[in-house]
């Protein structure tokens, strides 16, 4: 007589069936790299390494904890940024904390970066400022990169400060970063900065409003509109920034800005039809993109 077949009692998932369940879920999504992407999300939601996800394949998981990973993966399904979920990005080299209300950090934004700290690791003791700051990202890489310097970060958005703050904590230079909140150059006023500023940089909001609703998801629906909205043309923000920089960048500071695809030669006509500005050149990104704006101050004005 044979034996009866005895069913299990309770069932079980392993790595390596979660995380196949977790890239057909991404896939179906939209989401590009689903397989990178759901073993990010596996890692996070389970505390495992790349190298303890590659070896234990295997290994069960418990239902909360394939619970607690489905809803990660749910959130990205959904086309919320990855870095939202995980609650960090990088950053020339530097881990920041991101959350919804802050914009998350571009790698194009990194040659500006590099070019502010190229023009001011020469200059004593200079005094930087960060307009627009978001999570402090801009600030507080030029605070690590520039001992001497003295930085100044402004946002119109309370939350967005805390953030920044955290950063800068988290990279230990919150004793050289101050944070203002405000509109644009306003709070520099408050701390008397007028002539005083050696840089002002800032990545300012640069989609023409026309076209927002084109974003991918992931961009569109989920970072802060006000970080992104750049009024009708785009260039509202420029326009403020090249009028105001004026009244606080010292004789032969410069003004340093990112911009967006075709936007470089119209801010360098706007800057030229402005008194002060000297010399203007540009900077192309790694696809060719004039991608920042530099405008130096006339050493005379």
């Amino acid at each position: 007589m044979a034996r009866p077949v005895h069913q299990a009692t309770a069932t079980f998932t392993t790595l390596n069936a979660l995380l196949r369940e977790g890239v057909a879920m991404l896939a179906a999504s939209g989401a590009e790299n689903a397989a990178r992407e759901a073993a990010w999300l596996l890692e996070a939601g389970l505390g495992k390494t790349p190298l303890e996800l590659c070896l234990n394949g295997r290994m069960p998981v418990a239902p909360d904890e394939r619970e607690r990973v489905l809803g990660l993966l749910s959130r990205r399904a959904n086309r919320e940024p990855l870095q939202y979920i995980l609650g960090t990005q990088e950053f020339c080299g530097l881990e920041f904390l991101v959350e919804p209300g802050v914009l998350i950090p571009r790698p194009e934004t990194e040659l500006l970066v590099g070019e502010v700290v190229r023009c001011a690791r020469c200059l004593p003791g200079p005094i930087i400022a960060d307009i627009g700051t978001g999570s402090g990202c801009i600030a507080v890489v030029l605070a690590k990169a520039l001992p001497t310097a003295r930085l100044f970060a402004t946002d119109c958005s309370g939350f967005a400060l805390r953030i920044g703050l955290q950063n800068a904590e988290r990279h230990g230079v919150q004793d050289r970063v101050r944070f203002l909140q405000g509109d644009l150059l306003e709070p520099l006023g408050r701390v008397g900065l007028e002539g005083q500023v050696s840089v002002l940089v800032s990545n300012p909001p640069y989609i023409p409003d026309g076209q927002l609703e084109l974003l991918q998801p992931e961009v569109g629906d989920y970072e802060p509109r006000v970080a992104l909205s750049g009024g009708p043309d785009g260039l509202a923000m420029y326009r403020r920034l090249l009028q105001d920089a004026a009244l606080f960048v010292k004789p032969g500071g410069l003004l340093v800005i990112e911009v967006g695809q075709g936007q470089a030669s119209l801010v360098c006509q706007m800057a030229s039809r402005l008194d002060g500005y000297g010399s203007i050149r540009t900077l192309e990104d790694n696809a060719g993109i004039e991608r920042v704006v530099c405008l130096e101050f006339r050493a005379e004005r």
